[in-house]
């Protein structure tokens, strides 16, 4: 089956709940979109909200950060893990990462370290309650994944990686870890791994990605990370196998070099979005959204390209260090860079770049500054950047 890129737009969009934007209601749909697209995220960055934060305001009516920590920490419906990099995922899916559990608890670095002191936290926690690294005295650092660290905070993610230990809350970015039994139901502790043999387990993880965005291609790209023992020969050789079965329809969209792929369970998304019958809004997206994954199937459909420069040196960024793409409609019509100043609560939009070819119409331009309004709102800001500024900074030169 062939489509065009509009086409292809809509069904994406419509897909991941931005076309139109801002409809979910409430927690309970929260938890069916993230049911829907698998995970979302996680990065500790917070400039102008978090990444998970973002990625639901765009598509969740008068969204707030209470709304999902409520979710994950108060009604235990989802739970913080490793999917794609760290991220937030449905607590019914804990089963299906037992592979990851058991590699960890084989491949963990500083492990002698770690094992010294494993079980003293572990009596800890089962007194004392919830407790982050600083509720331990343990001086000695140890070589880490990212960089030297105190053994305390090393024995804590290596408890948590292994899946006895689980993120009970946070405050901020410091994470209070608590017994995996004491927070989890005791039938989903009790599963195990659903997919027996690794072919199911990669047929299962393919399609979780595939749904996570929604319409996508087999090219390789940070959208397939996180999928154990998974190759790029394996990963195209499961897709035939996957469409061949029924479980994934292949389209062809022209102008794009190579097939992409969605699935028959939401076959019906192919005729729902020939057309656009909704009136253009605008919406804010998260640099680690779901949609965004791969830059390179984001800019052969949408002819938008993005690049996250928070890991670029200040002289080799083209925009700026947390820059957020805009939608209206179907389109990216521009991008952003907004600083949340946390004590004053005023949202301060540094930089504003419309996008080449854009034409702004008196709907774009309202739709967009209610657009910020919300924004604003969502972060608790009392107030923008001074009106005349916002006006400097929205002009289409």
């Amino acid at each position: 089956m062939k489509i065009t890129k509009d086409h292809a737009k809509r069904i994406l969009l419509s897909y991941q709940n931005l076309l139109p934007p801002k409809r979910i209601q409430c927690s309970d749909g929260i938890l069916q979109f993230v049911r829907k697209v698998g995970c979302l995220q996680f990065d500790p960055l917070n400039i102008a909200g978090m990444n998970t934060d973002l990625v639901l305001q765009s598509r969740v009516e008068n969204y707030r950060p209470e709304m999902l920590y409520k979710l994950l920490y108060e009604d235990r419906k989802l739970i913080e893990g490793f999917d794609k990099n760290m991220s937030l995922y449905p607590v019914e899916d804990w089963p299906y990462f037992e592979r990851f559990r058991e590699d960890s608890k084989a491949n963990i670095r500083s492990s002698e370290h770690i094992d010294e002191i494993a079980d003293h936290i572990m009596k800890e926690i089962e007194v004392r309650g919830p407790l982050s690294s600083q509720d331990f005295d343990f001086d000695k650092k140890v070589g880490w994944y990212w960089a030297p660290t105190n053994v305390s905070r090393a024995a804590l993610e290596s408890l948590y990686w292994r899946g006895e230990l689980v993120i009970h809350h946070r405050n901020g970015t410091r994470k209070f870890y608590d017994l995996a039994g004491r927070c989890m139901p005791e039938n989903l502790m009790r599963r195990s791994d659903p997919n027996t043999t690794e072919e199911d387990y990669h047929r299962w993880h393919i399609r979780r990605r595939i749904d996570s965005i929604g319409l996508f291609w087999s090219r390789s790209g940070d959208a397939w990370l996180g999928i154990k023992g998974l190759n790029s020969s394996g990963r195209i050789a499961a897709i035939k196998e996957m469409v061949h079965s029924g479980e994934l329809i292949e389209l062809e969209i022209e102008g794009v070099e190579y097939p992409v792929y969605i699935a028959s369970s939401n076959h019906e998304l192919l005729d729902r979005c020939l057309v656009i019958d909704e009136p253009f809004e605008a919406a804010f997206l998260a640099p680690l959204d779901n949609l965004l994954w791969d830059r390179k199937f984001i800019k052969s459909i949408f002819e938008f390209e993005y690049v996250w420069e928070v890991y670029k040196q200040p002289k080799d960024r083209k925009y700026g260090y947390y820059v957020l793409p805009v939608l209206y409609g179907a389109d990216f019509v521009a991008r952003f860079e907004p600083v949340l100043d946390k004590k004053k609560k005023i949202l301060n939009i540094k930089n504003w770049w419309w996008e080449d070819e854009v034409t702004v119409t008196e709907e774009m331009e309202a739709a967009i500054k209610k657009g910020i309004d919300d924004f604003a709102s969502f972060l608790g800001a009392v107030s923008v950047v001074s009106p005349a500024r916002l006006e400097r900074l929205l002009k289409k030169l």
